[in-house]
C-alpha cells in the first residue's frame, strides 16, 4: 500500500493527454481547432485545468554569448476542473486563438529554416503540471504579408534563414517580448552594395508594421553599415500598391544616398 502510495505521488500510472488538430496550418490573427484527449491511468485523479500554450524558438542575446531558448509566448486555459476516473477518457473541443503578431514559419510552399513553432498542452494534477503533448504549428504569412515577399521574390531576392529574437524594436508597437528576422541574399543588381535584407513584420487587426534591415558592403575606406525602413501597411488596402515598385524604389534611395548603388 505505501508503494502504490508512492508510485502516484511520482505520477506514475496517472492521467495521459494527447492533442488532436484538425488542422496544424493557421495565419497570424486566425485560430487553431481541434480537440485534447485526456485518458485517466490506474487510479482516480482530480484535474485542475488543461491549458494550452504556443510556444517557439528564439535567440537572446546576453552580453558576449548568444544562446536559444525555448519561449511560450501566449497561453490559453480551455477547461476548469474536473475528475477523471480510472481508465476514463475525457474530450475537450478548443478553438485557440493565434497572435496577431506570431512568427511565420512557411514561406512560398516551404518551411523557413531555422524556425520552430509547437502548441503544448499542460495537464495540472493536484498542483503538478504536466506539459503532455507538443504538436507541430504551422504559421502562413498574412495575405500582405505574401505581397511584400512576393515583391522580393520578384526583385530577386533568395530566401536565406529566419530566427526569432527576443527583445523590442525601437520606436514600433510591439506587444511581444520578440520580433522576426526573415533574410534574403541579395538580388543580383543590389549584391555588390549589400550582404543581405532582413525584414520583420509587426501586425495587428488593422494593419502591420514593416521593418526592413539593409547590412550594407564596406569599401575599401569604408565600414559597412545597416540602413533601416520602416513604414505601415493596412491589410485592406494593401493590394493596391506595387509592391515591387515601391521595395525597389526604397533600396535604390537608400543606398544612392550613400554613394553605394549608381
Amino acid at each position: 500500500m505505501v508503494f502504490k502510495r508512492l508510485m502516484k505521488a511520482m505520477g506514475v500510472g496517472g492521467p495521459s493527454v494527447e492533442t488532436v488538430l484538425a488542422n496544424p496550418n493557421c495565419r497570424p490573427g486566425g485560430q487553431l481547432e481541434g480537440r485534447i484527449q485526456v485518458l485517466g491511468g490506474d487510479h482516480q485523479v482530480d484535474i485542475d485545468h488543461v491549458t494550452l500554450g504556443l510556444v517557439t524558438r528564439v535567440e537572446v542575446e546576453s552580453g558576449d554569448n548568444n544562446y536559444d531558448t525555448t519561449q511560450e509566448f501566449h497561453r490559453q486555459r480551455v477547461t476548469g476542473a474536473f475528475r477523471l476516473e480510472p481508465g476514463q477518457r475525457h474530450d475537450i473541443p478548443f478553438r485557440f486563438d493565434v497572435p496577431w503578431e506570431t512568427p511565420v514559419t512557411e514561406l512560398y510552399g516551404q518551411h523557413l529554416h531555422g524556425m520552430t513553432m509547437g502548441l503544448r498542452t499542460e495537464l495540472e494534477v493536484a498542483r503538478a503540471v504536466d506539459k503532455g503533448d507538443l504538436d507541430a504549428v504551422s504559421v502562413h504569412p498574412l495575405p500582405a504579408q505574401e505581397r511584400l515577399l512576393d515583391a522580393l521574390l520578384r526583385l530577386g531576392f533568395r530566401f536565406a534563414r529566419a530566427d526569432v529574437e527576443r527583445g523590442h524594436i525601437y520606436g514600433v508597437r510591439q506587444t511581444l517580448p520578440f520580433y522576426q528576422e526573415i533574410e534574403f541574399s541579395p538580388a543580383p543588381q543590389y549584391a555588390r552594395s549589400i550582404n543581405q535584407l532582413e525584414v520583420t513584420f509587426i501586425a495587428d487587426p488593422q494593419q502591420m508594421q514593416v521593418v526592413l534591415e539593409v547590412d550594407k558592403r564596406g569599401g575599401v575606406f569604408t565600414e559597412g553599415r545597416d540602413a533601416f525602413g520602416r513604414f505601415t501597411v493596412d491589410h485592406a488596402t494593401a493590394d493596391r500598391t506595387d509592391w515591387t515598385a515601391e521595395l525597389d524604389g526604397w533600396l535604390r534611395q537608400s543606398l544612392q544616398r550613400r554613394g553605394l548603388f549608381s
